[in-house]
């Protein structure tokens, strides 16, 4: 499916024009008009899409670069971002339901990376999910190394079995950052090591800018989480979104936690 269609599905009014390249600006609009533009453009930018994807022609607003966007169907889309983003998951679920977080010695070194794990863990617990993560201890059905890897990010894997993946990898570059981006990034490896895929995962510059980018169902599934939104693109502060600020708190937002308590 094109990426402009995915973005508008359900859209008030979407008309798609055929022509190339859209460039330049209205220069004989009345007030009125202008006012109308203005508004267009501020909503469709609330929606998430990038200001350097949002093009005037002939006193038409249009992004994708041919996708024209009516005042009604701007202001639809805005209200859709409030309602916090999509949220996917993988074909496998996770079925045990006491998992042990396990750090390593490594790992425990760093200060942001060794609170931000048990910060990640109460806060998943706090939701009173059927699942129940432990740091470390006996008793499990299941558990989950954490351990330390290069740069600022952190990578991980999907259920298999019904057991989360093993191992997530924390970037010791984190130390450099506050305590809610360690927090958050610790967060989101647990959240694909139970299942969640990438929230923008069919256009990951919407957290990450640059070019688009699909990463399509990378062969696990990518199964929308009912109870979250089906057309909402804008880019938030949910835990998993591709890319993480420097503003990251660690925190669930709304819709974290509807896609979290669906699941579990």
């Amino acid at each position: 499916m094109p990426m402009f269609q995915k973005m508008f599905k359900g859209a008030a009014v979407l008309v798609v024009s055929g022509s190339a390249l859209l460039t330049g600006c209205g220069a004989d609009m009345q007030g009125g008009e202008l006012g109308e533009q203005e508004e267009i453009i501020a909503n469709v930018t609330e929606a998430g899409f990038p200001a350097d994807d949002v093009m005037v022609h002939e006193g038409k607003v249009y992004v994708g670069r041919d996708a024209h966007v009516t005042l009604e169907a701007s202001r639809e889309m805005a209200e859709l971002a409030k309602q916090g983003p999509e949220h996917y998951r993988t074909t496998n679920r996770v079925t045990v339901t006491t998992i042990c977080v396990n750090p390593t010695s490594a790992f425990t070194s760093y200060s942001r990376l060794n609170t931000g794990l048990t910060q990640a863990i109460n806060n998943y617990n706090a939701l009173g999910l059927t699942i129940r993560l432990q740091r470390g201890g006996s008793g499990c059905q299941a558990s989950i190394t954490a351990q330390t890897t290069s740069g600022a990010g952190g990578s991980a894997g999907f259920p298999s079995g019904g057991r989360p993946y093993g191992v997530i990898n924390i970037g010791t570059g984190l130390q450099s950052y506050n305590q809610g981006v360690s927090t958050h990034v610790i967060a989101h490896e647990i959240g694909h090591a139970l299942g969640l895929r990438h929230t923008d995962y069919f256009n990951r510059s919407i957290s990450c800018g640059g070019a688009a980018q699909n990463e399509g169902t990378a062969g696990v599934g990518a199964v929308h989480i009912p109870g979250t939104p089906t057309t909402n693109v804008t880019s938030t502060t949910s835990i998993m979104n591709s890319c993480f600020s420097a503003s990251s708190t660690g925190v669930f937002t709304s819709s974290d936690r509807t896609a979290l308590n669906w699941l579990f």
